[in-house]
C-alpha cells in the first residue's frame, strides 16, 4: 500500500489533560465490559456520551449478549475487533457484525434492537461508542448501516503506521462515515514500536485517545494501555497554526500499539439521560419513557 503524504507539521500539538481508567461493569444480559467514557464526562467530551470496551475469551462473559432494548436521541457505533454478533431492530434492519466491521445505528425517534453473539467460544472484543444527535435531529427517522471491514478505508504512513478511517478524514483519506454537525473523527491506529503519527484537529473539537494494545506517548507523557487520555483543548494564536495530536509508540513496545483516536465538534446543548434515552430536557426523557411504555418504539 502506498504511503500517504504527511499533513502539515503540527505547530502546537495537544497535551494530556488527564488520564481516565475504565470502570468494570456489565450491561445487556450480563456482558462484562469496561466503561471508559462515563456519564460524568459527557459534557467534557461532547458530542460523545459513552465508550464501552468489551474483551473476553470466556463465553460466560458475553454469551447472553444484549437482548431487545430501546434507544432514542443518539447514534450507536459498534466496532468489532474479534468475534461475531447479530443485530436486529424494530425498523426491520438486520446485519452481522464481525472482525473489523462497524455497525452505525441512528436511534432517532426510537427503536428497539438486539445484539446477540453468533459464537459459543473464542475471543469477543470490540467497542461501543455513543454519539449524540443535535436537538433538531433527535426525533429523526431511525437508520442503520452495516460497514464490513473491507469497506473501511485504510492507509499506511511513511513510518509504517496503519490507519483505519472509520469516520471523518485523515491525511486526505475520507472515512466510511461522515456527519455534518458533530463532525466525528474515529481512527483505529496501529503504530509499530518507535513510530510516530500526527493528526490535525480543529481547535474547537473535543478529543481523546484510548490505547487497547501496548502503550503510547503524547508530548512525552505515557498513556498506559486501557486508559483514556483526554486531550487538552487548544486555542491557536494564529490561523496559520495546525492544532492536533502527535502520538509516539515507545521503541520498548513488544508489538504494535493499537489506539483509538476519537474527536468531534461539541453540540453545547442540554444533555438529559435516563438509561437508553438521551434528550435535551428531562421532560423529553419522560416523553421517551411514555412512548416506549405505549409501544410507540416497536
Amino acid at each position: 500500500m502506498t504511503p500517504s503524504p504527511p499533513p502539515p507539521a503540527l505547530q502546537r500539538p495537544r497535551t494530556i489533560e488527564r488520564l481516565v481508567k475504565g470502570q468494570a461493569t456489565q450491561d445487556g444480559a450480563g456482558v462484562q465490559l469496561s466503561r471508559v467514557l462515563t456519564q460524568d464526562l459527557q459534557r467534557r467530551l461532547d458530542p460523545y456520551l459513552m465508550l464501552d470496551h468489551f474483551a473476553s475469551d470466556q463465553p460466560d462473559d458475553y454469551i447472553a449478549g444484549f437482548p431487545n432494548h430501546p434507544h432514542r436521541g443518539f447514534e450507536t457505533v459498534t466496532y468489532m475487533i474479534a468475534g461475531r454478533m447479530r443485530h436486529r431492530d424494530s425498523a426491520g434492519h438486520e446485519g452481522l457484525l464481525q472482525n473489523g466491521g462497524v455497525q452505525w445505528m441512528t436511534a432517532g425517534r426510537g427503536l428497539i434492537h438486539s445484539e446477540l453473539p453468533e459464537q459459543e467460544e473464542g475471543l469477543m472484543e470490540g467497542f461501543q461508542l455513543w454519539l449524540n444527535l443535535p436537538g433538531r435531529n433527535k426525533l429523526c427517522d431511525p437508520g442503520y448501516r452495516d460497514i464490513q471491514s473491507e469497506e473501511i478505508p485504510e492507509f499506511d504512513t511513511a513510518e509504517g503506521v496503519r490507519v483505519r478511517v472509520i469516520a471523518g478524514h485523515s491525511h486526505g483519506v475520507a472515512g466510511a462515515m461522515q456527519r455534518d454537525t458533530t463532525e466525528p473523527l474515529y481512527l483505529d491506529l496501529s503504530l509499530p514500536p518507535g513510530s510516530r503519527f500526527e493528526q490535525p484537529l480543529p481547535s474547537t473539537h473535543n478529543a481523546f485517545v484510548y490505547p487497547f494494545r501496548e502503550s503510547v506517548a503524547i508530548e512525552g507523557q505515557a498513556v498506559p494501555p486501557l486508559q483514556m487520555a483526554i486531550l487538552r483543548n487548544t486555542v491557536l494564536a494564529t490561523s496559520e497554526g495546525h492544532d492536533g495530536v502527535a502520538l509516539s509508540a515507545p521503541a520498548s513496545n513488544t508489538a504494535p500499539a493499537r489506539v483509538l483516536l476519537i474527536a468531534g465538534q461539541p453540540l453545547r446543548e442540554g444533555i438529559a439521560q435516563y438509561g437508553p434515552f438521551v434528550m435535551n430536557t428531562q421532560e423529553e426523557v419522560f416523553q421517551a419513557i411514555r412512548d416506549f411504555q405505549a409501544g410507540l418504539m416497536a
